[in-house]
């Protein structure tokens, strides 16, 4: 495994790492809402170090106002909350209402979610009037995300990405959160006739058409099916709704792997795995009852003849632990990965690169510390979500088997606990961390869209490098974030409301 795990890193060992972070971070959200016009649209990355925009859509602005949420939540200072609060108000209404993106659980969980949450947790004042507010953009929200969809020929479906409805993209999974939360809240979709659609039914049928389709297994899909392998896009027939061929939209290849995109796929099935177990058997059974648990590939075979067929837990917990194990076999030893793993230039990297902490300056391939902010967050939550299966789960009847199976699941689960803690300490320093005045971006060494060539190239490099986006800043206060209410025993971070 190329990734060198520290075995003895803690939150509380990172504590000095994470506060430093906050305190620059603060700066940054500061001085980046004093410099920007709401008629820029939305940040998107940084050119030479100030944050620009990028009229593709609109799917970072949540990011924005989100980030001094999360501010708030680490530091207790007001200013963040009236920043991100007044953000919210003033900006994203017309996010909730969006018909024409993939992007809600991005845009939308990051802004009255959080608020959501703050209330919920007690960090903020409890008031009727603004959570009714929250709650209904959040309903409404997961309902418009739910709407957009593609029928399947075996009757599933899926959320299309803007490209359009033949066009399955991996990081829609972690936009299932707005269902998710709408479900949670009551909500439904209403359709023709007042037809009743379950929102809970459609995050299902996603999740499943993503492990499907997006991630491989291992077991002869097509040439290149490595275990743990994403593809970008899953492109299908809309006629007669069969899956075609796989596809990349940012990456190098529909053959090779987008960092980027595995990392959603880490993240999503992490965050969805911890919403499941809070639901019980009873209302996922009661959705997934209908669907094809065969699990036919889309070449038409079984995925593993030797298994009688999935529940929908253990197939989203598979896609986990595969796209988890490839990350960190394909990631550099610190944890940080080159921007896709088949990349032309690649080869002529010194050696084994892989073997070696990730250089972002070097003159072939850029690296992309946006993934590995995303992953890490994924990582922890996967880890911490099989240690807690592995404590509480019970003997049956063989109860020697039992302890075994508790024993593999603990041991997987401290091991990508540790790659994730692992990430967040080379993250949280440099060259990694933007400890500058000057710049504006929170996290170096960020890659938007390689392909395109967006990306800004300093005057003697060949390569992009020394900027940062806006998702991979708020992704790593996230991250930061999570760490820091276990260093401090204070509430679990989840989009969700846990049981009482």
């Amino acid at each position: 495994m190329p990734i060198k795990i520290d075995p003895k890193l803690t939150a509380q060992r990172l504590l000095p790492k994470i506060e430093r972070l906050f305190s620059l971070s603060a700066e940054k959200i500061l001085r980046l809402e004093k410099s920007w016009s709401p008629t820029h649209g939305a940040p998107v990355f940084t050119v030479k170090g100030r944050y620009t925009a990028r009229g593709w859509t609109e799917w970072t602005q949540g990011f924005q106002f989100g980030s001094a949420l999360l501010q708030f939540d680490a530091t207790g200072d007001p200013r963040f909350l009236n920043l991100g609060r007044r953000g919210t108000v003033e900006r994203m209404a017309m996010h909730v209402s969006h018909t024409g993106v993939h992007d809600h659980g991005f845009n939308n969980v990051s802004t009255y979610g959080n608020l959501w949450r703050l209330m919920r947790e007690g960090k903020i004042p409890a008031n009727a009037a603004e959570k009714n507010f929250l709650e209904l953009a959040l309903k409404v929200s997961g309902a418009v995300q739910a709407a957009r969809w593609t029928r399947l020929a075996d009757g599933t479906g899926f959320i299309p990405s803007f490209n359009g409805p033949h066009s399955l993209f991996v990081d829609t999974l972690r936009s299932l959160r707005s269902l998710a939360i709408a479900h949670q809240l009551g909500h439904a979709l209403m359709g023709e006739q007042d037809e009743r659609i379950s929102l809970l039914g459609r995050l299902v049928r996603h999740a499943l058409n993503t492990a499907r389709f997006s991630v491989y297994y291992g077991e002869g899909r097509d040439a290149y099916d490595v275990r743990g392998r994403v593809a970008h896009e899953a492109v299908f027939n809309i006629t007669n709704g069969v899956f075609r061929c796989p596809n990349s939209q940012q990456g190098w290849s529909p053959f090779t792997t987008w960092t980027r995109g595995l990392a959603w796929a880490v993240l999503g099935f992490a965050e969805q795995l911890e919403y499941f177990a809070t639901l019980g058997h009873g209302p996922l059974d009661a959705v997934a009852a209908p669907l094809p648990w065969s699990m036919i590939t889309p070449k038409g075979e079984r995925m593993d003849a030797s298994l009688p067929g999935f529940t929908f837990v253990e197939l989203c917990r598979r896609a986990a632990l595969a796209t988890a194990d490839f990350y960190l076999a394909n990631c550099c030893a610190d944890g940080i990965p080159m921007w896709d793993t088949g990349a032309p230039n690649l080869p002529r990297l010194p050696g084994n690169y892989l073997n070696e902490p990730a250089d972002p300056f070097n003159p072939w391939e850029p690296v992309d510390s946006s993934a590995a902010a995303i992953a890490a967050q994924g990582l922890i939550r996967l880890g911490n979500h099989l240690l807690g299966i592995a404590t509480s789960s019970r003997p049956g009847r063989k109860p020697a088997s039992a302890e075994r199976a508790r024993s593999v699941l603990a041991s997987q689960g401290r091991r990508y606990r540790q790659a994730g803690l692992t990430l967040a300490s080379t993250l949280f320093s440099e060259p990694y961390l933007a400890t500058g005045p000057k710049h504006q971006g929170l996290i170096l060494h960020s890659v938007y869209h390689r392909p395109n060539g967006w990306d800004h190239v300093a005057p003697g490099q060949k390569v992009p490098n020394g900027e940062s986006s806006m998702w991979g800043d708020y992704h790593a206060r996230e991250l930061a974030l999570l760490l820091l209410c276990e260093a401090n025993h204070g509430p679990y971070p989840t989009f969700f409301a846990p049981p009482d």
